[in-house]
């Protein structure tokens, strides 16, 4: 899996590329199908948006956006959002191949 790590308008330094690295590499334990992760953080007028895209194997990108003053913040609010919709549609798969028996 890889994890890039990118940074607009502002520098993104090495403490907060290996955090969001650490933490995007979480992701593989409730879908393993992953294939690349997108972290894309943007700084402007003291303010920090965090994007999300991650690329699974069969499905359509999973994609996040998060505002918030710091950047760590703005990383872990976004990376709960991504584990919600990364259940939701592996709890999809689950059910849909495994429909509950009629009795």
């Amino acid at each position: 899996m890889q994890v890039i790590v990118s940074g607009r308008h502002m520098g993104v330094s090495d403490a907060l590329k290996s955090y969001c690295e650490e933490k995007a590499g979480r992701l593989t334990r409730f879908f393993d199908r992953i294939q690349s992760i997108e972290v894309v953080l943007d700084g402007h007028d003291g303010k920090h948006e965090a994007k999300m895209i991650v690329h699974a194997e069969g499905a359509d990108p999973f994609v996040a956006h998060e505002n918030h003053s710091d950047p760590y913040a703005a990383v872990d609010i976004l990376l709960d959002e991504i584990e919600s919709q990364v259940r939701r549609h592996k709890e999809r798969l689950r059910n849909r191949k495994h429909p509950p028996h009629a009795e």
